[in-house]
Formats: structure tokens, sequence, C-alpha cells
């Protein structure tokens, strides 16, 4: 018999995933949209054995490409969906690819909106492999109405000007700098990809949207006066299709302090290429705006820039240039040193 497990994901509640990983990118051909598997490659790394993917994909993560029968020879234990497509949709075209892992006796874990166990082929072979469909973007029971309310501790969210170019990262990068200062502090993650590598959160954009913000309010309890809450940012405020949830998670989170995360590189929006990527500024004003409704001594800790496609010196003169016009830090987590310590000396003083 298969077994269809549908994970709600409380914030203080341990996710058990089979592991370790093979990564499934699908046919994918943007970056952009395989943040999953290369969320779990850099920040779960020991968890993952390899990718998959079909012939016309065009997007790796590097790790070594193997079948699905060469995983489980190298210890896999599920298959991880690595694409977080527009929509969430689990494609015709990766049936078979889907299959053929089930019946190497592999289970399969996805963060998509679509449900694994609604699909006819993947029930029917999980059935005869006696191999679990987990599905990981399910948010908690009895979510409560946001009430807007100050509680105590603090709490810094990552902002965006566009989706998927570094909320994820540069929460994680900055919840290990407080730990690495004897900061008591969380990483809050709000997408299926932090909560494969947490394991725990709240996939925020799961959540109806009159319960958006107080799914927030719960993922960032009441805390000691010293504590802080670094919590994943979703979607940008001026996304057409993603602004909603990126504003109930600003309100809900009553953010403290508050990083833009920016890639130099980008023109027009990822999967709404009719629209520019907004500024900086743009974005800093409007978080700024909205988020004192519910806390009005929110204040900006500085700017993350994803300067992955440029190399370390055009990167470095970028963020200086940037950092003296803006008025504030402004580093890449990922290539870190003096410009990323600045950054969370700001978020935190």
């Amino acid at each position: 018999m298969a077994s269809v497990r549908s994970l709600g994901s409380p914030a203080s509640d341990e996710l058990d995933l089979p592991q370790p990983y093979l990564l499934f990118l699908g046919d994918t051909t943007e970056p952009g949209y395989a943040k999953t598997a290369f969320g779990l490659r850099d920040w779960a790394g020991d968890k993952c054995v390899g990718e998959f993917a079909l012939p016309s994909a065009t997007v790796t993560t590097g790790l070594p490409r193997l079948s699905p029968r060469e995983a489980k020879a190298a210890g896999a234990q599920a298959l991880v969906i690595g694409v977080a497509n527009s929509g969430g949709f689990i494609a015709d075209a990766w049936l078979a690819a889907l299959v053929e892992a089930l019946e190497a006796g592999l289970d399969i874990i996805s963060g998509m909106h679509a449900r694994l166990g609604d699909l006819p082929a993947l029930r029917d072979a999980a059935a005869k492999s006696g191999r679990q469909l987990i599905d990981v973007r399910r948010p908690p029971a009895r979510i409560p109405i946001a009430t807007g309310l100050k509680r105590g501790g603090n709490r810094l969210l990552t902002v965006g000007t566009d989706c998927a170019l570094g909320k994820k990262y540069t929460a994680l990068a900055i919840a290990r700098a407080l730990r690495k200062r004897g900061i008591d502090s969380d990483f809050r993650a709000t997408g299926q990809t932090g909560i494969m590598i947490a394991g725990r959160g709240i996939p925020l954009d799961a959540v109806v949207a009159d319960f958006a913000a107080g799914a927030a309010e719960m993922l960032s309890p009441e805390a000691a006066d010293d504590h802080w809450d670094v919590i994943e940012g979703q979607g940008s405020l001026l996304h057409p299709a993603f602004a909603g949830v990126s504003l109930s998670l600003l309100q809900g989170s009553q953010a403290d302090v508050f990083v833009v995360c920016h890639d130099p590189s980008r023109e027009r929006l990822l999967g709404d290429e009719a629209f520019a990527v907004p500024s900086v500024e743009e974005i800093i004003d409007l978080t700024i705006i909205l988020g004192s409704r519910t806390n009005p001594a929110i204040r900006l800790g500085g700017v993350s820039f994803n300067t992955a496609s440029l190399d370390a010196d055009e990167a470095r003169q970028l963020m200086e240039q940037e950092s003296l016009r803006l008025g504030v830090p402004v580093a890449d987590p990922m290539r870190g040193g003096s410009e990323f310590e600045r950054l969370v000396d700001s978020c935190v003083r």
C-alpha cells in the first residue's frame, strides 16, 4: 500500500522526511525555477546524493547526475521535486520520471501546490511499490486571524524587489551569523524549500488569504527581549501575482528590521516579464509605509545583493557604490566578508 502524507508545518514541530535526497530538476531551463534544488544543495548538501533531470533540462546543480536506481544504490531514500515553477504544478512530462523513481524504491517529496496523491499515475505507482508520496506545502490547522497586536522579541524580515533572488539565502545567512555571535535566534521558514532545510515552518503561499497574516504571527510568536526571529520573505510587494502574500507576511511578522534583497542583473520580473523590476528605493519606501501599520518602529537594516552574475571585483565595486548611494550596508551574504559583517551589525544595533 502507498502512504500519502500531507504534512502540516507548525513552526515548532520537526518534520520527519526520508533522507538523503535525489534532486529532481524536471525539464527546467530557467535557474530561478530550480530554487528548491539549489537551496537544498547549498544549505543541506549533506542530505543530497545527486540530481536527476529530463533530457531537455538545461539547469544543473553540479551534483552527480544519477538515475533513480543509481541514487537508491548510493543511499538515497527519496526524490525531492527541486522545481518551484509559477503555479506550483506537476507537469505531465515529469510523470514517467517520477514513476521511475517510485519503482526504484524512492519516496517522493514535493513542495508544489499540486498534491501528489491527486495524480493517478503516481498514486497507482506508489501503491504498487509501497512508497510514500509526501506533500510538504501544507499549512497547519487552526491558523488564527491576525490581531496586529505587538508581541515580545525581535524580528527581521527579508523582502525582495522580485521573486527567487535571495530572500531565503539572506535570512539563512543572517540567522547563522547571529548564532555565531552568540545571539539567540531562529530561522523561520515560510516556503517549501526553507521548510525542507530547517525541518519546520509554515508555507505562507498555501494559507487561505484571510489567515495569512495570522500565520505570520503564529510563525514568530511571543519571545524573550533578546531573541531574534529571522523570517524568510516571500514574493515582492510590487509583483502583480505575489504581492498579497508579501504584504500579509510583512504586517503579520511586525518586522522590527527588514533587509531588501535584489539582483542587480535582473531587469524584468521573473515569470511576468511585462513588468520591470522595481528599484531598491521603491521597495524600501513601500515596506516602511505598509510595515509601519503593525510596527511603527520598523527600520531598514541594509540591502542584500545577489551578485552571482558578477566576478568578485565587479561585485565588490558595485556594492561599495550602492552602499554610498543608499547610505546603508550593501552585501552579498554568499560572498560574506566585511560587507556582510557590517550588514549584520546594522541589523542588530
